[in-house]
């Protein structure tokens, strides 16, 4: 289903997506506001919205209505955007991230407000306010420390320092994870073959924790194949961004794909113990829902072809041209 609306999504022109951003923004703030309403609880969050024949997280839906939303407002200026401008757009990304995190969920937060910011980095944001911003966020850490992080938001980040102080409640996911993946070796032994996975000392093996599964069968042979596919689409992501004729098909397309690369640094990261624990799914192989259409989805959007009318010219020249030598071509042999 995911390939499908990946290939469905790569067939709309630009322009259908930049009409459509205000709308998919606003359908899902109030989606977001639905799920601090009567949202379902799961461990904990209330994160989820259940409609009896499906169930769903509306913050997946703000990893692209956020970056679509920034980027059609940023079409209409010229860049890079002036301060009035950057002020709005920082508003326009913010105000989802801070329902998301309110789930609570920081990882998604997060998440949704890279996807905004990287858009507003593509549209040449100068150095100077990028200066600026990361001064304020060292600032501001201290105060989300102490004051807005949950108790077990603090207890991963603490377990990444030391996660051996609580080897069977905390830090069992990163333990479990280290020796599954140290125990790989070169080659893996061998699909299915984990001991670590098979046995489910792992936890949460077919979600976040899936590369750990395939350092563990596949080895360092497998995963630097994997690693290797992952920059493969990312670079072709960019090249197309780099095609783009308008300001709103090169943002959107590049913060995709820059979201898409944060995607698998954070999984990798968090899974290897460099990075605490915000449960990320690893793109295009982590089981999921509404998490990996919603990615598929963003595929399709960041890999449309910024010149469809162009080709289809370039198209039919070549086959008159082909047309018009099979006919010389037969002319020539009479």
């Amino acid at each position: 289903m995911g390939l499908v609306i990946m290939v469905v999504m790569a067939q709309i022109p630009p322009r259908v997506y930049e009409g459509w951003a205000p709308y998919l923004y606003i359908f899902c703030i109030i989606l977001l506001v639905a799920v601090d309403a009567f949202g379902a609880i799961s461990k904990g969050a209330q994160r989820w919205l259940d409609l009896g024949i499906v169930r769903f997280q509306p913050s997946e839906i703000a990893k692209i209505a956020v970056p679509l939303m920034v980027a059609r407002f940023i079409n209409r200026d010229v860049c890079p955007p002036s301060l009035k401008n950057t002020a709005i757009a920082l508003v326009l990304i913010f105000m989802p991230t801070l329902l998301v995190a309110a789930q609570p969920d920081l990882g998604t937060s997060i998440l949704v407000a890279l996807s905004g910011l990287f858009v507003l980095f593509l549209s040449g944001l100068s150095w100077r306010l990028i200066g600026i911003a990361v001064v304020l966020i060292a600032a501001f850490i201290p105060i989300m420390w102490f004051f807005l992080m949950h108790d077990y938001q603090r207890q991963r980040v603490m377990m990444l320092l030391d996660p051996e102080t609580d080897p069977l409640g905390a830090g069992y996911h990163i333990i479990q994870s280290k020796i599954a993946i140290g125990s790989g070796g070169l080659r893996g032994k061998g699909w299915l073959h984990g001991t670590q996975s098979q046995l489910e000392f792992l936890p949460e093996r077919h979600t976040d924790f899936i590369f750990a599964v395939l350092a563990e069968e596949l080895g360092l042979v497998g995963i630097l194949i994997l690693l290797a596919l992952y920059i493969l689409l990312i670079m072709r992501g960019l090249w197309i961004a780099a095609r783009a004729q308008t300001t709103f098909g090169r943002v959107m397309a590049g913060g995709l794909m820059l979201i898409l690369f944060v995607y698998v640094f954070v999984n990798i990261g968090m899974v290897s113990g460099i990075l605490p624990v915000v449960g990320v799914p690893l793109p295009l192989v982590s089981y999921g829902g509404s998490a990996l259409i919603v990615l598929m989805a963003g595929f399709g959007i960041g890999y449309v072809d910024p010149h469809p009318q162009k080709n289809v010219v370039e198209k039919r020249v070549r086959g008159a041209q082909c047309v018009s030598s099979c006919q010389e071509s037969a002319s020539r042999q009479e």
